[in-house]
Parts: C-alpha cells; sequence; structure tokens
C-alpha cells in the first residue's frame, strides 16, 4: 500500500473507533494478580506521546498516517488502562523494559527506529493473542482481541515503509528481536503460565509471527519496486 492508501485506512479505522461502543467496564473485570502485573507493563509500554516519531516521520501522507497511528497507539494504553481499573488496579508510572525500547527508538534515525518499534509490535501480536484466549474474563478477552485486530494493520504499515534490508542488517534484527523475545518471556513468565502458555511457547508464537511479517514485507516491497521499475 501506498502513504496514501496507509493514510486512509487509518483515518478510516479512527471514525470506526469514534463509533465503536466501549467494552462494559462496569461488567467488571476479575485478573489473576500476576496477570495485572503484566499487564501493567504492556500499559506503560502502549503510552507516550510519540513525538519524537512524528517528527522523523516529516509531512505529507506517512506523517499523517503516522500520528494516526500514534493516537491508536495511545488509545490502547487507555483501554487498557481501563481494563486495570475495572479489575481494581492501578498504572504503574514505568518499568524498565519499556525505558530501554524508548531510549533505542529516539537515539535512532527513522528506518532504525521502526525497526525496533516492529520487535516491541510483533511481541504484542504473539501477548495479546495469549491474553485474549488465555483469559477467562470476557471483558479482558474483549479489550486483547480489539488490540490485537489494531496490530494486525501496524505491522504491515511499518514493515511497507522498512523496505529492502541488507543481509548484514535482516540479520542484526533477527537478533535483537530473539533477545527482546527472551527478555519478556522471562520478565512475564508467571502471567504467561497464568493464561497458559509456557515460556518457550511464547517465544516460538513471537518468532513465528516475526517471520511471518518479514517474509510479507519483503514480498510487498518487491512487488511495490518492480511495479515502479
Amino acid at each position: 500500500m501506498t502513504d496514501d492508501e496507509w493514510l486512509e485506512e487509518f483515518t478510516e479505522e479512527a471514525a470506526r473507533r469514534m463509533l465503536r461502543q466501549e467494552p462494559d467496564w462496569d461488567e467488571g473485570v476479575v485478573m489473576h494478580p500476576l496477570v495485572v502485573r503484566s499487564v501493567q507493563r504492556f500499559q506503560v509500554g502502549e503510552d507516550g506521546d510519540g513525538a519524537n516519531l512524528i517528527e522523523k516521520a516529516g509531512e505529507g501522507a506517512y506523517g499523517a498516517a503516522v500520528a494516526l497511528f500514534i493516537a491508536e497507539e495511545q488509545n490502547h494504553a487507555r483501554m487498557l488502562a481501563r481494563l486495570l481499573k475495572a479489575a481494581g488496579a492501578d498504572t504503574i508510572e514505568s518499568h524498565w523494559s519499556d525505558s530501554v525500547f524508548a531510549w533505542l527508538r529516539r537515539a535512532l534515525g527513522l528506518t532504525l527506529e521502526l525497526m525496533v518499534l516492529m520487535v516491541a509490535e510483533v511481541v504484542a501480536l504473539a501477548y495479546y493473542r495469549i491474553l485474549r484466549d488465555g483469559s477467562a474474563d470476557r471483558v479482558t478477552s474483549e479489550v486483547a482481541a480489539r488490540l490485537l485486530a489494531d496490530e494486525r494493520r501496524h505491522v504491515p504499515f511499518h514493515m511497507s515503509r522498512l523496505g529492502g534490508l541488507s543481509r548484514f542488517a535482516g540479520a542484526a534484527w533477527r537478533v535483537l528481536f530473539l533477545g527482546a523475545v527472551l527478555v519478556v518471556a522471562v520478565d512475564h513468565g508467571s502471567a504467561l503460565r497464568v493464561l497458559g502458555v509456557t515460556r518457550w511457547g511464547f517465544v516460538r508464537e513471537a518468532m513465528t509471527e516475526f517471520t511471518v511479517a518479514t517474509a510479507a514485507g519483503a514480498v510487498t516491497n518487491r512487488v511495490a519496486a518492480g511495479s515502479t521499475a
């Protein structure tokens, strides 16, 4: 998809979100304490103004699409905060893993920032799928399903911009991703077990998502390059 097409896609989704009914927060949420702590950490990761990325994206259709992407991420943070509140829990101010990701993204140019951002986005695909299917709480599953649907759109959006990477860059990216997934698996392992997945099961699912996303992105970019040749 072109930048204009992505902008149209995000604009239409923003309109749909305005009309979509909120989850029934008053229904109450029953969440295991270990899952609460896990969701708190992901909520911090979804929060942020995205000003650095918006500045790097520049003006035009791509910059406008990035701004709408950031708005979706902020909505994720809002919904997770509401979910935690319904479960009788508070949000947390910060977590070391988010601080590391934020530092890496801000220290790099647009392409490298997108590579780091993609690590978090693909990890989220596996995490929200597990939260959706592993939770016995209806509202928790609904929120996870909504966030997962958004992430399914975010990943190809970022891949469409990354373009072709060198073999070295691709290998380094995969190592970075594996390292990040292992850290998340250790940090959230207790919650993952509550949700019915082992640490290694989470790692395998995340690595599969990464392989599928990067392979699909490579095909899309080759087709785009051929169409403009």
